[in-house]
């Protein structure tokens, strides 16, 4: 491995090329995520005949969940593993393991519904070594003043991968219909899908495990801090875990959109996620490369994409038009897209003897959301159809009240005025940073 230069006695910097391959890491784990969940309801199908509509909503909720339920196991134990033996031996066992679970679903005995939910528990598990664990990673050995770019290319590449999912279904069935004399069934194009996402996977591996500096791999020598989860911390795991709650049945009722509007086909459920991407991508560049974070305090942030994704949320649940549907989803994408990038970029600026266990910490919160949102949003659609995006818009409501009700609360979201220490950087025993 090659050893990266230090800037000074505390601070190893990651080259570009390294940075290339931790965000490729994050861009594959997105794509392989994205273009695997459209396929779900024709393979569900075919693994339970006859089941209902709304039964194949259900268990494409609770599916969703068990993945996001294994981020949530995972997370805090690989973020407190990380602390201890480093963070890029995590990285490279979270890539072995999540490559090795994607391989053991083309195995005949496990292609039945009960196998499917321990696979995909078992790959969410090991996501939860990857994403947190790179961007630990940047955060420990970027300068603050680089932070808010790296974490923007961070957030775009996995914005990107999850644009890039619908396209890798195009390649899929393309390899499926090859296989097989022309002939492409949901199951053969999901193998197909698992097979380059399991390839690309094992690509990140090889490379980040000729890449990655010894220094990153290493632990940290004689880091012994503690982390404390002070107040705005605990703010940050609630905000996080209410969003990605909302979010992630959000995501999922796109996806079930086609039972709603008869004729809606699996391209046009494709062009809402790939609005949906677009509109989080432009925000997120609009947060970073503006240097927003740093000029506007979070809690305002925050309260305006609370505000933006209620309303895009009422109008998804009372529309009667495709248009309509279209600028619910754009609302909705942008609103939450203002408040996950504050979340991400404030933590990274916990202790850097914590941050494994501080975004392995962020991630169980947001899997908890997700692991919840997703069975509820299953359950949600299949009992209500478009009015559970009404109901989904309670949980926003609620936090937004707290904000208005509690401006101490809505204090202990970091913003990026604090007062620099006397090293001339600012304080790193909170959440915010540069």
């Amino acid at each position: 491995m090659n050893r990266a230069p230090a800037s000074s006695q505390s601070m190893l910097l990651l080259r570009p090329w390294q940075l290339v391959w931790l965000a490729a890491a994050v861009f594959v784990i997105s794509a392989g995520y994205g273009a695997l969940l459209p396929q779900w309801q024709g393979w569900l199908a075919i693994l339970n005949p006859g089941a209902s509509a709304a039964a194949v909503s259900r268990h494409i909720g609770f599916l969703s969940g068990m993945y996001t339920a294994g981020v949530l196991v995972g997370a805090p134990f690989w973020g407190a593993l990380a602390d201890r033996i480093g963070l890029g031996r995590v990285l490279i066992v979270g890539l072995v393991g999540y490559v090795s679970s994607l391989l053991v679903m083309l195995v005949p005995a496990f292609e039945t519904l009960w196998g499917i939910y321990t696979l995909r528990v078992t790959t969410g598990f090991f996501v939860a070594a990857v994403v947190p664990v790179v961007s630990a990673l940047v955060a420990e050995h970027t300068p603050q003043m680089q932070r808010a770019r790296r974490f923007a290319w961070l957030g775009a590449m996995s914005l990107l991968g999850f644009l890039f999912g619908p396209a890798l279904n195009i390649v899929a069935r393309s390899v499926g219909s090859w296989a097989d004399d022309g002939a492409t069934t949901a199951a053969l194009t999901a193998q197909a899908v698992i097979v380059l996402s399991a390839i690309f996977g094992a690509v990140m591996m090889i490379g980040l495990t000729r890449t990655l500096p010894e220094p990153i791999v290493a632990a940290l020598a004689g880091s012994k801090e503690v982390p404390t989860f002070r107040t705005d911390r605990v703010a940050l795991l609630w905000l996080s875990g209410a969003v990605t709650f909302v979010l992630s049945a959000f995501e999922l009722g796109i996806v079930l959109q086609g039972q709603l509007h008869i004729g809606t086909s699996r391209r046009e459920v494709a062009m809402m996620f790939a609005e949906c991407a677009f509109a989080m991508l432009a925000v997120n560049a609009l947060l970073f490369f503006t240097a927003l974070l740093d000029k506007v305090p979070g809690r305002r942030v925050v309260a305006t994409g609370l505000i933006v994704a209620i309303v895009g949320l009422s109008v998804l649940a009372f529309h009667h038009s495709n248009a309509w549907m279209y600028a619910g989803i754009s609302f909705t994408a942008v609103g939450t897209g203002l408040i996950l990038p504050v979340i991400a970029y404030r933590a990274a600026g916990a202790s850097r003897g914590s941050l494994g266990t501080t975004m392995g910490g962020l991630a169980a919160a947001a899997g908890l959301g997700q692991t919840l949102g997703a069975a509820a949003g299953g359950w949600l659609f299949g009992a209500l159809a478009q009015t559970s995006f009404a109901w989904l818009a309670a949980p926003l409501v609620g936090l937004l009240g707290i904000l208005l009700a509690r401006p101490a609360w809505g204090a202990a979201i970091p913003d990026g005025s604090r007062p620099k220490d006397s090293g001339g950087t600012r304080r790193t025993d909170t959440c915010s940073i540069e």
